[in-house]
């Protein structure tokens, strides 16, 4: 059913964004909704104290504005990642005329709504978990397999820690023989 989804943005115009350009910030008028093409879009929240918190990385075949698409404004800040994006976009009003038509497309929509529930509920999981070493036990319970070193960095900011609290977390369990 995503299939059906994605076709919604076949005709779609597209942007493409520069490692770490933004998409949209947070209280910005919902006038779009966006389709990943390639690359990875970040999501993050900045908090009152200054710090970043990643609530996304979206990558191909995501729609990165999901939870604003019947807000008025966006809810977090949205910047491409290190490697840059290539995003399609729709109006918002266009957006919900292709789903309305289209009950395979909607039913795909609640679909990708539904799993991106359970990602949501499993990263506040993580940030519940007091250790980086319970997070990640957590994580990978969770039928996930570590990235390979070049991933890791995403890897940390998706478990709410330091790449180097996760850094030093590998390698004790190398020396363990548990990685």
């Amino acid at each position: 059913m995503q299939t059906a989804f994605v076709k919604i943005f076949d005709a779609a115009p597209e942007h493409a964004l520069a490692p770490g350009e933004r998409l949209f910030l947070t209280a910005a008028p919902v006038r779009q909704v966006f389709l990943v093409r390639a690359g990875v879009v970040v999501l993050e929240r900045v908090t009152k104290i200054g710090g970043r918190i990643v609530l996304q990385q979206a990558r191909a075949g995501a729609v990165v504005s999901e939870a604003s698409a019947y807000s008025d404004s966006y809810h977090c800040d949205a910047a491409a990642g290190v490697e840059g994006a290539r995003v399609a976009y729709l109006s918002i009003t266009e957006f919900h005329n292709r789903l309305a038509i289209n009950p395979a497309a909607m039913h795909g929509w609640a679909a990708g709504l539904a799993q991106a529930v359970q990602a949501a509920r499993l990263r506040a999981e993580l940030r519940s978990l007091r250790t980086v070493s319970d997070r990640l036990d957590a994580w990978l319970g969770a039928q996930r397999t570590l990235p390979r070193r070049g991933g890791w960095q995403d890897l940390a900011a998706e478990l709410g820690v330091s790449r180097e609290a996760l850094y030093r977390e590998l390698a004790r369990r190398r020396e363990l023989g548990e990685a």
